[in-house]
């Protein structure tokens, strides 16, 4: 392949554990790169290219330190499995796929396993590296086993605090460090009870999760329990909101605005629905606007992104949404037309609503566009003297339309 560069997985284990193949590449190099803890693991006599350590930060440098050497044999070493969190997608999105030749390694995670007879398809992995430590929350469930991709010394406390904060105190969490090498060693005890405060760099935790009894109960499927959001009142409601995700129909990588995002629920819930969800919350209360981040942290998507001002002026500049939802402001001049030239073809709007000057406009967009016109109405059993009877909700009127390719 001309002009390949190769990518080389390697492990604690260092060249003891390479196969033919991957050093065969690594000795015709004549540049190799790498972190300085990899390139010391190469023996000088077998390797002798030029050794070049990635500059930090390391995406920023890749196109660069690539184009100078253009022309070379280029040997790129990376941890593990390089197509698994590593340099390989990197690499990939630099150069282009065909480029690239990869020599993979064991994974630490393929390692973990090994080690702890759990199976691979059945645990998930989530990475801290260069990743809010909040990203964690929205995987812990009841009896779920994860296995953590750390950071540095300081990633198993800092994640061991987080669980003792957040009501999961009673997680078995286990370290495995240096996995495949010499000084491969395991850390063993609960997060309530977690005496490390820094281990080996190397590393890979093992969650095996436990939610403290006192502890709200957060599913996996859209409608959170109310109590599990910061909020003023402005709240779309478990039961509406469950709704309201359902006709917003998230997949994974899409993107959603959630407009008068309130206290950030409709964006939270579409986000956890799949790691690769994405989507903005636009509010124009500041107040709100920190709220909706606070959310977000606790329920572990970090990621959502607020944009702080009024909408229509807010949307300007934003990415072109697969979905929009309207949960406030729809009165405002232009709102909706925004909103519906921000979508593509395919894309999804979804409005609601339980004012009656707002019914009207959707319900002069539902005769103009079609889609679905509704009403949520809920209502609660209270206790009415000693006996008991309903009390209803706020009726919801709902607008959901799907665009045409025609109406472009």
């Amino acid at each position: 392949m001309n002009g390949a560069i190769a990518v080389v997985g390697i492990g604690a284990d260092g060249w003891d554990g390479l196969p033919e193949s991957s050093r065969r590449a690594l000795r015709t190099a004549e540049v190799l790169i790498g972190a300085p803890r990899q390139l010391d693991l190469l023996p000088g006599d077998h390797c002798p290219g030029e050794r070049i350590p990635w500059p930090s930060p390391l995406r920023p440098a890749v196109p660069g330190l690539l184009a100078a050497h253009r022309g070379r044999a280029i040997a790129v070493l990376a941890s593990g499995d390089p197509s698994f969190y590593g340099i390989g997608r990197t690499l990939a999105e630099t150069v282009g796929a065909d480029r690239l030749r990869i020599h993979p390694h064991p994974s630490s995670v393929s390692y973990a396993c090994a080690r702890l007879g759990w199976p691979l398809e059945a645990v998930e992995t989530v990475s801290l590296v260069a990743r809010p430590l909040a990203a964690l929350s929205a995987a812990l469930h009841p009896g779920r086993r994860l296995l953590v991709l750390g950071e540095g010394p300081e990633t198993p406390a800092r994640v061991a605090a987080l669980l003792r904060d957040t009501g999961w105190s009673g997680t078995r969490v286990r370290v495995l460090e240096q996995l495949g090498g010499p000084a491969e060693r395991l850390l063993d005890a609960t997060a309530a009870d977690w005496p490390y405060e820094r281990t080996d760099a190397l590393h890979v935790l093992a969650l095996d999760c436990a939610r403290d009894p006192d502890t709200l109960r957060l599913g996996a499927a859209p409608g959170l329990p109310d109590e599990a959001y910061e909020h003023d009142g402005q709240l779309t409601k478990r039961y509406v909101r469950a709704a309201t995700l359902a006709a917003l129909a998230p997949a994974p990588g899409e993107l959603l605005w959630d407009i008068g995002g309130g206290s950030g629920s409709i964006g939270i819930e579409w986000m956890r629905t799949h790691r690769s969800c994405r989507a903005v919350a636009v509010e124009k209360s500041a107040e709100r606007a920190a709220r909706i981040e606070r959310n977000a942290d606790t329920l572990g998507v970090p990621g959502l992104r607020v944009v702080t001002g009024p909408a229509p002026a807010a949307l300007a500049g934003l990415e072109t949404p697969d979905a929009v939802f309207i949960g406030g402001g729809l009165t405002a001049p232009g709102l909706l037309d925004a909103c519906w030239d921000a979508l593509p073809a395919g894309g999804r709007l979804v409005a609601n609503t339980v004012t009656l000057e707002s019914e009207a406009l959707l319900a002069d967009r539902y005769r103009r566009h079609g889609g679905e016109l509704i009403r949520l109405a809920v209502a609660a059993a209270v206790p009415v003297g000693g006996f008991t009877g309903w009390r209803q909700a706020m009726p919801v009127t709902q607008w959901s339309v799907t665009k045409g390719s025609e109406e472009g």
